[in-house]
């Protein structure tokens, strides 16, 4: 049993051990020749639940007997002692107080940080108030702080300190939950030094990171009954070591160094307790799975000011061929290469009944490897589950949240209407079809917000059922956006009628499959809790509720126990450290990932941290290490890191560096040749890699050239499209022939398309009225009849902007142009349209003129407005034939209500924001000869021979043709020559 004792009674286990299975074989031991009661005595403290369950799964075990009581950290806050401590705050309610200072403190310097990253603020607030309550560190201690060499930024942080002052004084009557803990703490050692319980009381596997265990861990050593088991220690490193690290504690070394040691926090306690390294004894006679192993990555993380020591203890390690044999370097070209190495491995361990483990802070890397293993139908046990966020209630809440800040788009609206909780009940079949008739009408209409009045015009004709779903969707979905501020409480609750309304659809009463599952009685609990802690918040706006709710909903994990494999598991470096497994792979052992990037203080930065006695940023590192020191020990281990992020070449990270750097300076020892051999390890696994996702190559296509029959051959085309037949034929065929379009935008954007349009109405209207009025051929005119078309018809103010900005560029070249044009003739006809037929080949030719004038002697000009650049002379005489066929046409009576007559000119008025007019060669190409030219080039179409190349002309490579995916143009180049198919 635990013999009582006035020395501090402190044990340890060694890395690499099962350290809830050898706690409990230590406690079977000592108690093992004392009765069955003797046992049941014994008060064993863990601090975690996963701790917990892992301890009652071992005794579960057998033999058979009674259990200690087992308990956690925070389960002394309900003892008797210390009923009258208030209870903790809600950590919800404590951050929306502060977001409402924050918003106060931004409103007064905006500059300080974004508005979007007030819960943000508010929760690193929350978390430094509650990390000064857990150390002892008073707002008195802050304030207190020497600014005078800091930058202005830190003088506001602790003049805001002012603003939040008031929760660090009324600490004891409304503290939080670390506050609470602490009080509780004080008050049981207090007791214990008059009343020492009589029973054993054992804390085990805290390393004692934080201020308030550390205290709890004092208290129960120096207990007559009382022990502390730490877990991963070092019992390789000499003392000399450990006089390094506790220089740190007595003032002999830089106070702030060695805090990223893995056994920093030991040599603390040990420096708290008055003992040495020697006063810790095993708790277990125990071996780690590799001895020698340990002694290796002992040496290899010696503090920094003494690895030199690798020099005259490297040689003493002898053959390293023993510590190296069970571990494995992979080093992938990529993430994804790392992640899909990852999941073959675990896939082996699977097919082998083995259990293996990732180890990994990196959530975007697990999550690949999870999505890995799906291809084989394991999914792996992650004890971090999926973030919430990212779930489909999450997602779903996130994005009807959005509806309120901004204005309702087509891609909000069927990104809602297409999420699988929309409409979850038994219409959900027809709600889909709805759905996607809507999003056919939406692209081909090319709406960019859809309203009310927008939306009626597709149930116009449609069956009463679908005018009952529209009426649904209208009336919950439209028109939600509110940029004033409201009460947090009234947002919540019309967010979470709207999310219910929505996921029940509109047949019955209730709330779909909103809340069921896990994931959504996650989500419930949740907004229960913003629900209860609502009145806190105060008004907010839409934008804020927005950011607010998606920060909260973050913060929510979503784990399902029982579908998971049993043996393939993916562990933070928290679950990692109670729990053991055959086969472990340290994922991710990169910089920024492993350890991880350390997250900016906005409130105190590392100096002032130190002389406020707060926890410094490498006490992250010091505890990612000691996980390190610990999963390294594993029977079976791999190593594995990507060479290159999507980004950038990444850096190895420090332990990874260290232990390869140890190896290749210790040759008589084998170094080199065991490093290279755990990297060929792991190479074979990357060519195992490499073999699975093998392919077979396939030969790239030809370009094509189809050759249709000729009945299938278009009869129709318009002049624009004589372009297109000439430069792209291929395009010609695929729409006329194959009768393909591509979709339609979902998100319309004022694309070149739509710039054309706008400006060809803005010119059309004017030049309308200033034929009728003269007295408005002027600049003020124009813009006015600009500021109404881009008013009514772009619904982008940046887009008006521009559109605006061009047009007041160009005024003066088009009014002086219209004054010029004027003098010579007058407009006819607007938007005019135009056919002429040809008997052979069959074929009618269609246009539209944008405006024809009539001159003086009779004669007709064409014009035509360009947006952009107007083609060159050049141009148009070989490719661009638009102006050039519409002259001919006229000629030939081709356009509605106009008599054949000569034409004078054509001319592109060009509205680029270097203005310039460019006329078609008339005179080196008339009328006549282009259409001779046309009805050759038909005839050369018809022929049954001839194919529709595709990209035939283009002019440049970097154009891009609306049919190039069909077309499979990247597969061949325009070098290639034509493959001739005929089509049937």
């Amino acid at each position: 049993m635990l013999e009582a004792s006035d020395r501090p009674n402190v044990f340890a286990i060694p890395p690499g051990a099962d350290f809830p299975k050898a706690l409990v074989d230590g406690l079977r031991e000592r108690f093992a020749n004392d009765p069955p009661e003797a046992l049941a005595r014994v008060e064993l403290v863990v601090n975690s639940a996963r701790m917990q369950r892992r301890v009652r799964e071992v005794f579960d075990k057998g033999p058979a007997g009674l259990l200690p009581r087992i308990r956690l950290l925070s389960d002394f806050g309900g003892a008797a002692f210390a009923s009258d401590i208030p209870a903790a705050v809600s950590p919800l309610r404590r951050r929306f107080e502060l977001v409402r200072l924050i918003a106060q403190l931004l409103e007064t310097q905006p500059d300080l940080a974004a508005r979007a990253s007030l819960f943000d603020l508010a929760d690193s607030l929350a978390t430094l108030m509650s990390e000064m309550n857990g150390e002892g560190v008073t707002a008195d201690d802050i304030e207190a702080l020497d600014i005078s060499d800091q930058s202005g930024h830190w003088e506001r942080s602790l003049a805001f300190f002012g603003i939040a002052r008031r929760f660090l004084e009324t600490v004891d009557d409304m503290p939080d939950s670390e506050a609470r803990q602490r009080l509780v703490i004080e008050r049981l050692a207090e007791r214990w030094q008059t009343e020492p319980p009589d029973h054993p009381i054992i804390l085990a596997g805290s390393t004692g990171s934080r201020g308030t265990t550390m205290l709890l861990m004092q208290a129960i050593a120096k207990l007559p009954r009382g022990a502390i088991v730490l877990p991963g220690f070092d019992d390789e490193m000499p003392d000399s070591v450990w006089d390094v690290l506790g220089g740190a504690m007595t003032g002999d070394g830089d106070a702030l160094s060695g805090e990223d040691h893995p056994q920093f926090r030991f040599r603390r306690l040990m420096h708290m307790l008055e003992i040495a390294p020697g006063d810790v004894r095993p708790w277990l006679d125990i071996a780690p799975p590799c001895k020698d192993r340990n002694r290796l990555v002992s040496l290899a993380l010696r503090p920094a000011p003494v690895t030199d020591q690798w020099l005259s203890e490297g040689p003493k390690l002898g053959p390293v061929d023993k510590a190296t044999a069970q571990m494995t370097l992979l080093e992938a070209p990529s993430v994804r290469e790392e992640a899909m190495a990852i999941a073959l491995g675990l896939r082996q361990a699977a097919e082998d009944g083995r259990t293996a483990a990732l180890i990994s802070p990196d959530r975007a890397m697990t999550r690949q490897v999870t999505a890995a293993l799906d291809r084989w139908g394991i999914l792996p046990d992650d004890s971090a589950g999926t973030p919430l966020q990212l779930s489909p209630p999450g997602r779903f809440l996130r994005h009807v949240s959005a509806l309120f800040r901004q204005k309702l788009t087509s891609e909000a609206l069927l990104t809602l209407l297409k999420h699988p909780l929309c409409n979850s009940s038994q219409s959900r079949n027809d709600h889909l079809l709805r759905t996607r008739a809507l999003e056919l009408w939406v692209r081909r209409k090319g709406v960019a917000y859809p309203d009310s009045e927008t939306l009626s015009a597709w149930g116009e004709g449609r069956d009463q059922e679908d005018r009952d779903w529209l009426e649904w969707l209208l009336s919950h979905l439209v028109h939600l956006e509110d940029s004033g501020e409201r009460a947090f409480s009234d947002r919540l609750e019309r967010h979470i009628t709207v999310s219910e309304t929505l996921a029940q659809g509109p047949t019955e009463h209730g709330c779909g499959a909103l809340w069921e599952k896990a994931a959504g009685r996650k989500a419930a609990e949740i907004v229960a809790d913003l629900r209860e802690n609502a009145r806190f918040a105060g008004p907010i706006t839409a934008s804020d509720y927005d950011d607010l709710f998606g920060a909260v909903l973050s913060r929510g994990e979503v784990r399902d126990r029982d579908a998971p494999h049993p043996k393939i598991l993916i562990w933070g470096t928290l679950e990692a450290r109670v729990q053991g497994a055959e086969l472990v792979i340290l994922g991710g052992l990169n910089e920024g990932s492993w350890p991880e990037a350390l997250t900016p203080d906005p409130w105190l930065n590392r100096k002032m941290r130190h002389d406020a006695g707060l926890l410094l940023p490498e006490r992250k590192i010091g505890l990612s290490a000691h996980d390190f020191e610990q999963a390294i020990a594993a029977p079976e281990v791999w190593l594995t890191r990507s060479i290159r992020s999507d980004e950038a070449e990444t850096v190895p990270s420090r332990w990874i560096n260290r232990l390869t750097n140890l190896l290749e300076g210790l040759p008589k020892q084998g170094g080199p040749a065991a490093l290279k051999k755990m990297r060929e390890k792991g190479e074979r696994w990357l060519s195992y890699l490499a073999e699975l996702e093998h392919v077979d190559p396939i030969d790239a296509e030809k370009r094509p050239s189809p050759r249709p029959p000729s009945a299938a051959r278009p009869k129709s085309l318009s002049v624009t499209e004589i372009k297109t037949l000439i430069r792209d034929p291929y395009a010609i065929y695929a729409k006329h022939v194959l009768r393909l379009k591509p979709l339609d935008s979902l998100m319309k954007t004022p694309d070149a398309i739509l710039r054309g349009i706008a400006i060809h109405d803005i010119l059309e209207t004017f030049v309308r009225d200033a034929t009728q009025d003269p007295t408005k051929l002027n600049r003020a005119h124009l813009m006015s009849v600009t500021e109404d078309v881009l008013s009514r018809d772009v619904p982008w103010a940046t887009a008006r902007t521009l559109y605006r900005a061009r047009l007041e560029r160009v005024a003066d070249h088009v009014i002086e142009g219209e004054k010029t044009r004027r003098t010579k003739g007058k407009p006819i006809a607007y938007e005019r349209e135009a056919s002429v037929e040809i008997p052979i080949p069959p074929m009618r030719l269609v246009g539209k003129a944008d405006r024809i004038d009539r001159i003086k002697d009779g004669r007709l000009v064409i014009y035509d407005y360009k947006s952009g650049k107007p083609p060159s002379a050049k141009e148009q005489e070989y490719f661009d034939k638009q102006l050039l066929l519409e002259a001919a046409m006229a000629e030939r009576g081709g356009f509605r209500d106009i008599d054949p007559a000569e034409v004078a000119e054509a001319i592109y008025i060009g509205l680029s924001n270097d203005p310039k007019d460019e006329a078609a060669p008339l005179e080196k190409t008339p009328a006549a000869q282009v259409w001779e030219e046309f009805i050759a080039l038909m005839a050369h179409y018809a022929d049954r021979d001839t194919g529709f190349t595709s990209r035939r002309a283009f002019q440049s490579e970097k154009d891009v043709g609306r049919y190039d995916q069909l077309a499979r143009f990247g597969e061949w180049d325009a070098t290639d020559a034509p493959e001739p198919e005929d089509m049937s």
